[in-house]
Order: C-alpha cells, then structure tokens, then sequence
C-alpha cells in the first residue's frame, strides 16, 4: 500500500490545479494536548457508542431483514438511515490509520459481509426502496438514494486507504457503477435532492483513476439550478435549483444541501481547472463568511429548511446551527484553501472547530448537539438518559442520539480525520495551518510542534529533518493576532503576514533548528457587524480563536438583567478547579434592575433608565456550556 494515499478528506489525484497538496493522514500525527485526547475518546468512548446506537436504531437490522429471513423486524427510521452505518464506518476507517483495532475489524467484516449479501447483482444498495416502500429513484427530491451512495463510496475509500482493505469499496464502486450506468452520459436528467454523490465520486475517480466517475460528478452538478429537483416542501431555493452553480452569488436554501454542493464543486474544479467553478465557490464562501456566518463559526439560521437566512439574519437564540453545516463549512474552506493558499480559509477552519464543532460534543464524547445556540434564554430539560432520540433541537445538555442521526457520526469521522488538515506542502516548502502537538512529515522534511494552543499562543517548530537545499516554511498568522513574534534559531525576526496571511521563513535549515512563533492571546471584546439587528448594542467576548460565554447554572444571574460595563478590559485567567482547569475571561459588568419596568413593555425616549449593580462577569469557552446540567447561556451581551 503506498502509504501517500492515506489522505483525508480530499487527496486530488495531480496537483494540477492544487496551491497546496495535502499531506498523507500517515506523516501528520497529532501527539498530544486537547484534540489528541479527542481522538483517543473518539475511539474509545465515541465510536462504540455509535455502533451501540445502530443496533438499538434498527439500522443495522433494516439491512439484516433484507439478508436474513429469521429477522422479521420491520425496516426503522429514516429513508436515509443507511447513511448512518457508512458513517460510522468511515469515521473507523479513519481511526484505523492511528492504529488497528479488534473491534473494529470485526464490525468492519461483519458490516462487508452483510451488505455483500444485501446489494442487488447490478450494485444497487438502499434498505428503504429495497424493502418495498418505494420504486428506484422514483422521488429523487426527498429519496436521498444517491447521498447514501455517496457515503457507502466514502467509507470504503477511507477503509482502502487506511487499511488496503477494498472489499467495502467493492461494494460502493459496484454501486457508483450502476450510478454511471443509470445516470451518465446524460441519460437522466435529474439528480439527488440532496448533494454527497458529486465529492463521493470525485474521491472515487481520484483512488481508480476511471474517468466516468468524475464525468458523473460533473454532470449532476451542471443539472442542478434548471429546476430538475421539484419544489418539495419549501421551494427549490431549498435544493439550490433556482440558479444554476456558477451563476450562483450567495449560499442559499438547507445548509448542508448547500455546502455539500459546494465541496463537490470544489472538488470537480480540483480535477478540471474549470476556473467558472471556483470563482462561483468563492463568492458564496465570502458571501457565507461576511453575511451569514456566527461567531461560532455555525451556519444556517432558520429551523425552517434547515437553511440560511437572508443577509445578516444572524438571531443569536433563534438559530439552527446544524453541527453537519458546521462540518460542511470547514470541508469546503478545506478544498479552497488547497485551490488558494488563501489563510483566511483556514482561519475559518480553526474558528469553527474550537467553537461550533467542540461545543457540539461533550465533555464524556457520548452526548451531542444537533442544533447550537448562541443564547438560551431559559433552562431546558435535560435530554432522557437512555431514551427515545430527539429529532433535532438541542435539549437542556447533549443527547445520547438524534431520530435523524447524521451529526454523531459526522462528528466521529472528522475527528478521526483531523490529522489531514494541519498541513500542506508545495514546491517551495511546508504550510502550517493549525497548531496542535504534532509531527508533520512532508518529502525530505520532518518537523515536530510543541504548543498548548489556544490556552497560550507559543507555537514551537523543531526541524527533525532537511535537505540541504533552502525551502520555506509557511506559519499562519490568525487574523485576529496583533502582534506576533517570530524567533527563528534562537534570533528574533520581524514578522511580516504574506498576502495570504503566512509568515514565511525561507533557509537551508539544519537538524535541531526551531521557530518560535509567539501569537498573543489578550482577551478582546468583539462587536457585530451593524447591519446584525438581533445583537446590535452588544459585544462577545473571545481570546485567540476561543468565542467564550456566560453561563448561568441553577438561575444565578439573571443573563437577561446582565451588561457588560462600557469600557471595561477584559481580564484572563486559569480556573483549575472549572472543567479540570481552563482559561476563563472576566471582565466588569451590571445587573440591571427592572423592577421600575413593571407592567410596562416599552417607554418614550428620556424616560429614566433602569438601575443596577456591580457584578463580576466570568465568561467560560462557548464549547464547554451545557456540561454542568440545564443552563442559560448568552455569547452576546449588552452594553452598559
């Protein structure tokens, strides 16, 4: 096996059209601090848990009833529900590149062999139509037949690429096959209501080297914005079939429809060059970032459809906030920050991880968010211990399982997967784009990383290996750090952002040399854009790529009564005794008293404010609320 290949989760097959080429899941290990001890939980806490839950779901029996005629349940869940399983096999075939696993291996075997029993001679593979309860891509706007071959394709890839184990492969590309059969070469018209197929494909043209899985991929994004989906039940802006992809200006319709489109896109433009492709990807990424997107980097502000709002509908307490859109953020601001080298993609990256995709999970890594608040105006339940799944919205804490399953098992695959996006090389030397304990190893060049970032902003590079020849080593300098240092073999450097964000240091480097790149973190008191009516007159408070919150456990304060005074300096500091140790800010507020409101909604202008009292406010990183039971919570706080 050419151990090269164990890319994740877009390895394009030339570079081409590439700025950066990703680097080999194999020589870039994360090795220790906060996302270290994730993968860990992953495999030990997360992953059982998912397959635990595709037992007591019923999705492995929907695929067993249609094998075995001693199984006699009948076929649960949702059309979709297959997708769940790949899922979680994709996120073990990820894991396995950390390592093997027995358990893992036995599920991976006794999931092959299952669906080699259930597929039909000519690949096609779908629990829901194959049970009886629907005719082959007869209602292809709500069948989600293609997404689940989508993920059935990606699982495999990642267990081939891990493990040189292609026998899930075998029975995805037995699936695509029928799919280029079925659809290719325009002999449909139509496509999925739901995009996954397109980057599925291209990944799958990339490991074969067969060109009619990339000519799919290609045409099924092409049909799309002619109206070919239907209206469904919210119109077909939903499926973003109003306009076609590369007339298209700003991200609309359901979220992760949409963002999962747009990786597809971005990954036909990987393999083609077609330059209308990336253009189009960039202005709806610029127009998500600017318009659309929260502090949290969480996206998609309307329960209804799942969807993004219009321009700066950014209600903190109102928001959807799908942790899969989250996740489908960042996979596309991956695929742009290969086509670019553009920082800012990666500053993206980094903001949502450490906000929206960890305050998904909790603390245990068995309980999750669907949906992510940026306020809570009142405590809610707690989610029931070993009960029925929830649908979506996000409980008093995290859930064990959602009735539509898709973020557990998101989560699970991109954690175990995380290694892919720290690095990347070009002809000229080696970017680093997220700062983590790590060894990164990229041709003749090996380095090792030693940080506890974000709780401190020193990131130390040691050269563990290199040419003889001079090459450039590439740090990302956050947008939001002001005054970086830079110590280079022991001498001090000025540090100058290249015009994508980079400090570069180019040099015939020796064994042992190392790079200090100090990246100060104060804490910051951020304000939203003016045209974001539902926070307007209040600030957040962060530090270095951390959006941090107030939360009230047990009604104490009132978070509706609190200000922060204008002026005030936020101030940080360790709590070792919070969460097993963390950085918390505190900063001065007010706590309005409303008592002279009584009875009243609203007042003229020049009526007497309301009075209040000094209180001290400690704001706790937005990815650690909700462990400590049913809670308030507000990111956004009003100006005194």
């Amino acid at each position: 096996m050419n151990t090269e290949e164990i890319v994740a989760p877009c390895s394009p097959r030339t570079g081409a059209h590439l700025t950066l080429r990703p680097l080999s899941m194999e020589h870039v290990r994360i090795t220790d601090g906060y996302w270290a001890r994730w993968q860990r939980d992953n495999r030990t806490v997360t992953a059982p848990h998912a397959m635990r839950w595709l037992e007591k779901d019923g999705v492995l029996d929907n695929f067993r009833r249609l094998a075995d005629p001693a199984v006699t349940a009948e076929r649960r869940g949702w059309v979709f529900c297959d997708s769940d399983l790949y899922k979680v096999l994709e996120g073990i075939g990820w894991d396995l590149s950390h390592g093997p696993s027995e358990e893992f291996g036995r599920f991976v075997a006794d999931s092959v062999a299952l669906l080699e029993r259930v597929r039909e001679d000519d690949g096609y593979l779908n629990t829901f139509v194959q049970a009886g309860l629907k005719e082959r891509y007869a209602d292809l706007t709500r069948g989600h037949e293609l997404y689940c071959a989508g993920h059935l394709i990606q699982a495999g890839i990642a267990l081939a690429r891990t493990t040189g184990d292609e026998s899930l492969l075998a029975v995805g590309r037995r699936f695509a096959d029928h799919l280029v059969a079925e659809f290719g070469d325009g002999r449909r018209g139509d496509t999925d209501g739901h995009p996954e197929i397109e980057t599925a494909l291209v990944e799958l043209y990339r490991h074969t080297g067969e060109r009619a899985y990339l000519d799919l991929a290609r045409q099924l994004i092409d049909v799309r914005g002619h109206g070919v989906i239907g209206p469904g039940l919210f119109g077909p802006a939903y499926f973003q079939d109003t306009v076609p992809v590369r007339d298209q200006d700003t991200v609309v319709g359901h979220a992760v429809r949409a963002l999962y489109l747009l990786c597809g896109v971005m990954d036909v433009y990987l393999e083609t060059g077609e330059d209308a492709l990336l253009r189009a990807a960039r202005r709806q990424w610029r127009s998500m970032v600017g318009e659309k997107t929260y502090l949290t980097g969480a996206v998609g502000s309307r329960f209804e459809g799942e969807a993004f709002g219009d321009r700066f509908e950014l209600p903190p307490d109102l928001i959807y906030g799908e942790t899969c859109a989250s996740i489908a953020s960042l996979m596309l601001s991956w695929r742009l920050l290969l086509a670019t080298g553009d920082g800012a993609h990666a500053d993206l990256i980094e903001r949502i991880l450490y906000n929206a995709f960890s305050g998904s999970t909790s603390l245990g890594r068995d309980g999750f968010f669907y949906v992510n608040p940026l306020q809570r105006r009142s405590p809610r339940p707690p989610a029931p211990a070993g009960g029925k799944p929830l649908r979506t919205d996000a409980p008093g804490t995290r859930a064990e399982w959602y009735d539509v399953a898709c973020c557990p098992p998101n989560i699970l695959r991109t954690v175990a997967s995380l290694g892919g996006y720290l690095a990347t090389s070009d002809d000229h030397g080696v970017q680093l784009h997220l700062y983590m304990p790590s060894s990164v190893r990229a041709g003749e060049v090996a380095l090792s990383v030693a940080t506890r970032y974000p709780e401190d902003g020193v990131v130390r590079v040691t050269v563990e290996r290199s040419p003889a020849s001079p090459w450039a080593l590439s740090l990302r300098v956050p947008a939001w750090c002001r005054r970086p240092s830079l110590i280079v073999a022991g001498e001090s450097v000025p540090v100058e952002r290249d015009e994508r964000g980079y400090a570069v240091v180019e040099r015939v480097w020796a064994e042992g040399d190392v790079v200090v790149l100090d990246l100060p973190m104060p804490a910051r008191l951020t304000v939203p854009h003016p045209a974001v009516d539902a926070v307007r007159g209040q600030v957040a408070i962060e530090r270095g790529p951390v959006v941090h919150c107030l939360e009230s456990v047990g009604g104490e304060p009132d978070l509706d009564a609190v200000e922060v005074v204008a002026g005030a300096e936020p101030r940080v500091e360790w709590d070792a005794d919070l969460f097993g140790g963390t950085t918390v800010v505190r900063v001065e507020g007010r706590l309005r008293d409303d008592s002279g409101w009584a009875g009243d909604g609203w007042r003229e202008v020049g009526t007497p404010a309301s009075s209040g009292r000094p209180i001290e406010l400690t704001a706790i990183p937005y990815r650690l609320w909700a462990n400590r039971g049913s809670s308030t919570m507000r990111t956004w706080i009003p100006v005194a």
